[in-house]
């Protein structure tokens, strides 16, 4: 994960995944115009294993998060973004940098399977859990990314234990992931969710906090 090499920046003309759009429209008599993107909705588990207590979450590298610390360090790097060549990244920072914690999840992109199926298909592909639909409890859905997608995601909550591991997950390396599954204590989870000297997404922060207000006084008393 940590041996990021050949680094190239380049114009993206085309992509399977985003599709850039210019939206001009008239609100309140006032003319505006929003530019914006399409992508794929997607799911989000917030995964508990009830035998050791500890929520189970994936770390994994991300570009985009990268490239928004390199920018901050090399700013030079997008000046010409409306040109077709980039300077070179002659001293790349460490690819930490552009790690993240972050809930098990996947994009619907899957005409033929419901939310659930693939959330169930996400869990075991990347953490290794084999979990039903049966397992699988909706929180919520809400809007991300509002002012460049809108794209919804949906959080599920699911319990699973030791037993129903059935492999170590880690992604489809065919498909390019490389993903670490990382377990976070329950004892030590909200402090884990506001210390910044863990990157993560905000799913994270809501799915325990969710998980602490919900679950947590359920739980037997040790």
């Amino acid at each position: 994960m940590e041996a990021i090499e050949e680094l190239a920046v380049q114009p993206c003309t085309s992509s399977l995944y985003l599709r850039p759009f210019r939206l001009s429209y008239r609100q309140n008599g006032t003319k505006k115009v929003w530019d914006f993107m399409r992508t794929h909705d997607s799911v989000s588990i917030l995964i508990f294993n009830t035998s050791r207590q500890c929520f189970v979450v994936v770390k994994q590298f991300r570009p985009a998060v990268y490239m928004c610390e390199i920018e901050r360090h090399q700013p030079q790097v997008f000046e010409n973004q409306d040109k077709e060549s980039f300077p070179s990244l002659e001293n790349p920072l460490p690819a930490v940098v552009g790690v993240t914690y972050e809930l098990c999840a996947g994009i619907v992109d899957k005409p033929g399977l419901s939310l659930e199926e693939i959330a169930c298909e996400e869990v075991l592909e990347e953490c290794g859990y084999r979990v039903s639909i049966a397992d699988l409890r909706r929180i919520t859905s809400y809007r991300s990314g509002v002012g460049v997608t809108g794209s919804r995601q949906t959080l599920f909550y699911a319990e699973v234990n030791d037993q129903m591991r059935t492999s170590g997950g880690g992604g489809q390396p065919e498909e390019g992931e490389l993903i670490e599954v990382v377990e976070i204590p329950l004892g030590e989870s909200m402090k884990f969710a506001y210390d910044e000297t863990f990157p993560k997404t905000m799913g994270v922060i809501f799915s325990f906090m969710w998980f602490h207000n919900n679950i947590a006084p359920k739980l037997p008393k040790k």
